[in-house]
């Protein structure tokens, strides 16, 4: 799945706060991967196609140094990422075996990969930050991914902080973590995001000019009233 430019910029412009509440709106409560944090504070906010890798607990047989040469490998899933893609790596939470160092990072950025989400850790820390890829995930350790994981495979289903993520759902990333949008709600996030982001600076503006809390957030029907005259 591809993205139009016009829904990325749209995406671009509500954070992931606004989008969890439209999704809560909608009955879904559990979209926010935990553990997902900037690695570089300050990064823009990115919004992409998943594309899934996994890893499970490391199994002594097929956690090795040579496990990085096998078809199935971390190398070979790099060389599938298409260019706009957020590569989410299901890393069960691992948070002392780094999954992808500086040169696999380096290869993400030639590829045009847009950024990298993980509920584990990276390693090669000042490396990974050289090579500018946006990274968000749960901090950062020097064991290598073999040292507690083994690498099974991409372009599946997978559990990332505690969400499910399907492959080609949309992701979006900013200061406050990684969010999940569901391919099914892209267009209802798409139309009412913009709405939520203009309604809560509005209230903003409000409260900087004074206005107490009661009947401004939420709005009873006057507040309603006054800020739909704005838009007139």
């Amino acid at each position: 799945m591809s993205l139009s430019p016009e829904a990325v910029a749209t995406l671009s412009g509500v954070s992931t706060a606004t989008i969890t509440t439209v999704l809560l709106k909608k009955g879904l409560r559990n979209v926010w991967m935990r553990g997902t944090k900037p690695l570089r504070p300050g990064q823009p906010r990115l919004v992409g196609p998943a594309f899934t890798l996994r890893f499970v607990p490391a199994r002594e047989d097929l956690a090795t140094p040579e496990s990085w040469s096998s078809p199935i490998s971390t190398r070979t899933a790099i060389e599938a990422m298409p260019k706009g893609c957020i590569a989410v790596v299901d890393a069960m939470g691992v948070a002392d075996a780094g999954i992808f160092g500086d040169i696999l990072c380096a290869r993400m950025v030639k590829r045009g990969v847009a950024a990298l989400i993980s509920d584990g850790v990276v390693r090669d820390i000042e490396g990974v930050l050289g090579t500018h890829l946006p990274v968000w995930c749960d901090g950062f350790a020097a064991p290598p991914s073999v040292a507690g994981l083994t690498f099974v495979g991409w372009g599946e289903p997978i559990g990332c902080g505690g969400v499910a993520v399907f492959p080609n759902d949309i992701v979006v990333a900013d200061q406050d973590g990684a969010v999940l949008i569901p391919q099914a709600m892209l267009d209802h996030v798409l139309a009412e995001g913009p709405e939520q982001e203009r309604m809560e600076a509005w209230i903003v503006n409000e409260v900087n000019n004074g206005a107490a809390l009661p009947g401004l957030y939420p709005m009873n029907a006057e507040t309603k009233a006054r800020y739909a005259a704005t838009k007139k």
